[in-house]
């Protein structure tokens, strides 16, 4: 890649980063998905056109889904959009193109005996310190709906058991407080009494070990869910992201809140939220009904 270019993106990282504060791996994304395209036009970014950007599209379109298409197209429009305010284009070649048309994704949920089922296939009696590890995150994943890089980023001090909450950090650094069942928090102790020492003084603080004392990884609990849920006979194509879906569909189903959900989502919009509330017809058909004044 021309010098040129490489300092466009590290100025284009440095503003998702400062400025939209966006998550680290959002950052990775949008750079990669530009440096992609500026390397298959081989243009300078002030020369890319619509139609430029049409056809690079049109290829990848052939490897990639539509939420991927519209995932890519956004980000593009954000590097467009950025170049705009730096004052290095007029314009954003992506105005003039149709990002892919998506329907309704509702990701698989799982229902509460399957959840159980997941959980209790944890041996904490035979499987050392791990397993109680593994069984405090699956609590934790599905008592706080908390996002895979939430539950590495956590911290033993953002854990308040005596209190039953935990202090997330979220998209953005923003804060949010989740209430701490009495299960997951008992979960959580047991594995804090198990927990070895972190291998450097800079990993005390972390909540969740892998077996060299360091912090857990993304891929290690994505493998754990798999596992577990292999072992509990559960067949569904699951994720962490699975169980923060089926903590919000349960909680609504049993009468929570939509804006409470929204908050201990970490939700901007509450229309976000509403994907992840997906009831029954009869369900919200018995709920208007028994509150309507002429019923």
């Amino acid at each position: 890649m021309p010098r040129h270019e490489s300092r466009i993106l590290q100025d284009y990282r440095y503003y998702l980063r400062m400025e939209r504060r966006l998550s680290p791996n959002t950052v990775a994304a949008y750079s990669r998905d530009v440096a992609e395209l500026l390397a298959a036009l081989d243009l300078e970014p002030r020369a890319v056109r619509s139609d430029d950007i049409a056809r690079y599209l049109a290829d990848r379109g052939k490897e990639l889904s539509k939420r991927s298409q519209a995932r890519l197209l956004s980000s593009l429009r954000s590097f467009f959009d950025w170049l705009i305010l730096e004052g290095e284009r007029k314009d954003n070649p992506c105005d003039r193109i149709d990002a892919p048309k998506l329907g309704r994704y509702l990701p698989a949920v799982l229902s509460v005996e399957e959840v159980g089922a997941i959980l209790d296939s944890v041996d904490t009696a035979r499987g050392g310190w791990t397993a109680f590890r593994d069984r405090a995150i699956l609590e934790i994943l599905y008592g706080c709906g908390l996002r895979v890089s939430e539950a590495c980023g956590l911290l033993i001090s953002q854990v308040y058991l005596a209190e039953g909450f935990v202090r997330v950090v979220g998209k953005g650094d923003k804060e949010r407080l989740v209430p701490l069942g009495g299960v997951a928090a008992e979960a959580f102790k047991q594995y804090l009494d198990a927990r070895p020492q972190a291998a450097e003084p800079a990993f005390d603080d972390v909540a969740f070990l892998n077996k060299n004392g360091r912090p857990l990884s993304r891929v290690a609990i994505f493998n754990l869910v798999k596992k577990q849920a292999l072992l509990a006979g559960v067949r569904k194509e699951i994720s962490p992201h699975t169980f923060r879906h089926s903590f919000a569909t349960h909680l609504i189903e049993n009468g929570a809140d939509l804006r409470a959900v929204q908050e201990m989502l970490g939700h901007e919009s509450i229309l976000t939220t509403e994907i992840y509330t997906h009831i029954d017809t009869a369900t919200w058909q018995a709920a208007i009904l028994q509150h309507h004044p002429r019923k």
